[in-house]
């Protein structure tokens, strides 16, 4: 493949995630707006939320059989103009909550495959000792998303209206598609590969469902991000109001912080496994961090802003533990299996932020029996728990580097 055309491809995905990062996070600050202008509680958009991580763990069976059968220029540019930009325009005509959880159920069916794509591209094209770092690097870029939706979508709601922002964002959605169409470059497979694929076909997931050592990734794939992402994602606007009655701007500047911290860790996991000869001690340490960080906040109730940010900050910089991860459980998977191995282990992280998130109401609604704060206490410890016994489950994980 031509490396310039390879890297026009890889620029378009890259975008493509950009606004994947981008919808998945920007709920937290049109908390405010939605909620006066359609009455949509935190309630409903924690369902709205949870169900752009469940559509989109879904569609990771189709979308890896699709990579692996198709390849990644027609399974992310059609599923991206269709889901990603039709879920935009509804988004921005919703007039009820249930719009709203509609529109990011195809929001998600639509950013499902433009990361996976780009995975696929990298495990085919790039050696596997560099599959960590290049994946870490291009997660790191496309978290710049979680940015956006932050101060600059608080501010341009702000001036121009929240409606105007949602079809703005449906233009660059398929304008983002239409380049992955005309840029993106199947890799080349060797026929060997070819022939193994499709007599997997019918079968590639069970087998990969068959290797053990995934067991013990699994349920940590599930956990690691949960937290990062349900916090960012929905949970931070809302925390930040009811707690600290900070307005649009100031959830903004809050959530800018975390989605920064988010970028920021995807950097810095990427090049760590080379660097210390290990996967799995790096992963542990990272995900330990979040486990502190989440524990501060359930446990240290008088924490103020600035401290409560600072941990918010922490949890989105140990929670990007996913680069390496994929790295850790890619390398158990045989090249003819690739995209729907990669699928899997990311239908486990997707899955796990999706009913993290659904579930998540309810944990805060038990704790708000007593107080608000109580309901936040009981929010943290809600990520923090299942995340202790994943960790305790990797500990028997295989460490391998490639």
């Amino acid at each position: 493949m031509n490396f310039g055309t390879m890297r026009l491809g890889l620029l378009a995905l890259l975008f493509g995630y950009v606004m994947s990062q981008f919808y998945r996070a920007c709920l937290a600050v049109l908390t405010p707006v939605l909620d006066s202008e359609i009455g949509a509680t935190a309630a409903d958009l924690s369902l709205a939320s949870g169900l752009w991580f469940l559509t989109f763990a879904i569609m990771q069976f189709p979308v890896g059989w699709s990579l692996d059968r198709f390849g990644p220029r027609l399974t992310a540019s059609i599923l991206l103009a269709i889901g990603g930009g039709g879920g935009a325009a509804v988004f921005a005509i919703a007039t009820t909550p249930l719009h709203v959880q509609i529109a990011m159920s195809l929001i998600g069916i639509g950013c499902a495959p433009v990361l996976m794509a780009s995975y696929f591209i990298l495990a085919r094209a790039f050696p596997p000792a560099m599959f960590a770092t290049l994946g870490g690097a291009l997660i790191g870029i496309g978290t710049m998303g979680n940015l956006a939706s932050a101060a600059p979508l608080a501010l341009a709601a702000e001036a121009f209206g929240w409606r105007e922002s949602l079809w703005v964002l449906c233009a660059i959605t398929a304008a983002i598609a239409t380049a992955i169409w005309v840029f993106v470059r199947d890799p080349e497979i060797k026929d060997a590969d070819k022939s193994a694929s499709n007599k997997g076909a019918s079968d590639g997931f069970i087998t990969i469902f068959k290797i053990r050592a995934l067991w013990f990734i699994a349920p940590l794939m599930f956990f690691s991000y949960a937290a990062a992402a349900g916090l960012r994602g929905l949970w931070a606007g809302p925390y930040m109001q009811d707690i600290f009655a900070q307005d649009a701007s100031g959830i903004g500047f809050v959530t800018l912080a975390m989605g920064a911290g988010m970028s920021v860790g995807s950097f810095i996991y990427g090049p760590l496994d080379r660097f210390f000869g290990t996967r799995k001690w790096v992963i542990l340490g990272g995900n330990l961090g979040t486990l502190l960080s989440l524990l501060a906040l359930a446990l240290i109730p008088n924490l103020g802003l600035i401290g409560a940010t600072v941990l918010l900050t922490l949890v989105g910089v140990f929670g990007m533990s996913y680069p390496i991860m994929m790295a850790h459980g890619r390398s158990f998977i045989a090249p003819h299996l690739i995209g729907r191995g990669v699928s899997m282990l990311n239908l486990c992280s997707i899955a796990g932020v999706g009913s993290m998130q659904a579930l998540s109401a309810s944990a805060f609604a038990f704790g708000a029996t007593t107080s608000q704060l109580a309901g936040y206490q009981a929010l943290f410890l809600f990520f923090a728990l299942p995340l202790l016994v994943a960790s305790f489950i990797y500990l028997f994980s295989e460490d391998r580097l490639d």
